[in-house]
């Protein structure tokens, strides 16, 4: 059997455009021919499984985490696939939360294998020559195959980029969801938010029922458009369902799980709009006081898009009590989404990597955490709105540790952060002149080398936050494990 290594440096070979300096946004280079070839010769592994299909700018990620969790606690065996990882890339197929151990996952790359090396074969010989699967393509397939041989009940899939063009989009759905539009990958998916919005709707499959928690008007209407050519039914947040978050208060000082409130009156089950017999809950569902693990507002209305679908799937005959959504979304473990690991100092890692995801993090940090002074350590990659996202932070933060992640190529140089950050900052820079609350900068050329400086700049009452990149969440959470502050 080949080893996990050597699992490893296969998949490490492939085209990863996640690791990429540029990343292509033709069909030619997306086309989903060659994934359904890979699918075939696998014997089409996603066939006969219920899947979710999920997209969006932010928060899907947390979406489908909640929605396998509640599948779990409800007894349903649940494959979850979500992109990017932290460690190790079997994070990216769990089942019942549990990633395949490493002797299982090197067995799964086995049975891929060969059927990749034939294509690569097949795709050299073709005029023009053409290149194999790529890296998240065998994962893609991987992690549906692995589902498959688990017998999984339920399969929750986490679109990787976009969704039109994406490896996931082969797959049939029984729901289809798409959490957020915002400005993001503009040279793959377009920039505006209709176009954008096009992209991520192109998950929707005919007859299925759409959930959306798109609020910005004008990608709403392109998902309204898309679900009306469809023939899909629409359920939408702030139409359909809507929810109110209790954040906690001090998480500085002791853990205190977020809360909200979830309403549900669907304008489709209205009087009026129902043939005989097709509802039998009733048109209204409201839960109060639901804990959620997650830490913020954006993650109560992740967790109110989630709700919605599995209302929707009770609806179709799954059986998933209360008892189990309460118990999912408090026991839910998604780690760099506003992941508290030490509290004296406060240090809150976020994998925040957009603007609005920077927004919702700062809102966050206003809500549920009081400190002397703020420290952030920040990393960012360059096809991102690196200056939007440092005008949101610069005006929060008191201390800023500019550094450049050693894990993927497209980081931005410290040097570069700190100049971009001297241009936009909204507020004055140490040094440069009098000021109230005026930030100081620093340079760290490594993440190793900025949680030096966190070292010898933390006190007890300070919030340190660790964002901008993925990339970056994944080595400091590793660092920040090794050698603890407190």
């Amino acid at each position: 059997m080949t080893s996990q290594l050597a699992a490893d440096h296969f998949l490490t070979g492939r085209i990863d455009y996640e690791r990429t300096q540029s990343m292509p946004n033709s069909e030619e280079a997306l086309k989903l021919d060659r994934m359904r070839d890979l699918l075939r010769r696998l014997g089409n592994p996603q066939e006969g499984m219920p899947i979710v299909h999920i997209a969006g700018t932010k928060g899907k990620g947390s979406t489908a985490a909640m929605i396998a969790a509640i599948f779990t606690a409800a007894g349903y065996r649940t494959g979850l696939f979500t992109s990017p990882h932290l460690d190790r890339v079997e994070e990216r197929m769990a089942v019942d939360a549990r990633p395949p151990p490493p002797e299982e996952y090197a067995g799964l790359v086995d049975l891929v294998r060969p059927e990749v090396e034939a294509m690569d074969r097949a795709a050299a010989r073709s005029d023009p020559p053409e290149h194999g699967p790529t890296y998240f393509e065998i994962i893609t397939a991987t992690a549906l195959k692995h589902f498959a041989i688990q017998k999984v009940e339920a399969a929750v899939l986490e679109v990787g980029l976009g969704g039109r063009l994406d490896s996931t989009n082969v797959c049939s759905s029984c729901l289809s969801i798409i959490t957020s539009i915002s400005i993001d990958h503009t040279r793959q998916l377009g920039e505006t938010l209709e176009s954008i919005a096009a992209e991520k709707a192109g998950i929707i499959k005919p007859g299925t029922t759409v959930i959306s928690g798109v609020r910005a008007e004008r990608p709403r209407e392109v998902v309204r458009r898309a679900a009306a050519a469809a023939g899909c039914r629409l359920v939408e947040l702030g139409v359909d369902f809507d929810f109110e978050y209790h954040p906690p208060r001090h998480l500085e000082k002791a853990p205190s799980p977020a809360r909200f409130d979830f309403h549900l009156a669907p304008s489709h089950l209205a009087p009026g709009h129902l043939a005989p017999g097709e509802y039998t809950g009733g048109s209204v569902v409201d839960y109060s006081n639901i804990p959620l693990a997650m830490l913020g507002r954006h993650q109560a209305a992740n967790a109110a898009v989630a709700l919605a679908a599995v209302e929707e799937l009770r609806l179709s005959g799954w059986t998933i009590p209360e008892a189990a959504i309460r118990r999912g979304l408090a026991e839910v473990v998604w780690p760099a989404r506003v992941e508290v690991l030490s509290r004296r100092p406060a240090v809150v890692l976020d994998a925040a990597h957009n603007v609005a995801s920077i927004e919702a993090l700062v809102e966050t940090l206003g809500e549920s955490f009081s400190a002397a002074r703020r420290v952030l350590v920040f990393a960012a990659t360059q096809d991102k709105d690196v200056g939007g996202m440092l005008r949101v932070l610069l005006d929060r933060f008191d201390h800023v540790i500019f550094t450049r992640y050693a894990n993927n190529p497209r980081g931005v140089p410290p040097e570069e952060l700190r100049a971009l950050a001297a241009s936009v900052s909204p507020r004055p820079l140490a040094g440069e002149g009098p000021g109230v609350r005026a930030v100081t900068m620093q340079l760290a050329p490594t993440p190793a080398d900025a949680w030096d400086a966190v070292g010898r700049l933390a006190q007890p009452d300070d919030l340190i936050c660790v964002t901008g990149s993925f990339f970056l969440a994944a080595e400091m959470r590793r660092l920040i494990a090794a050698r603890p502050l407190s």
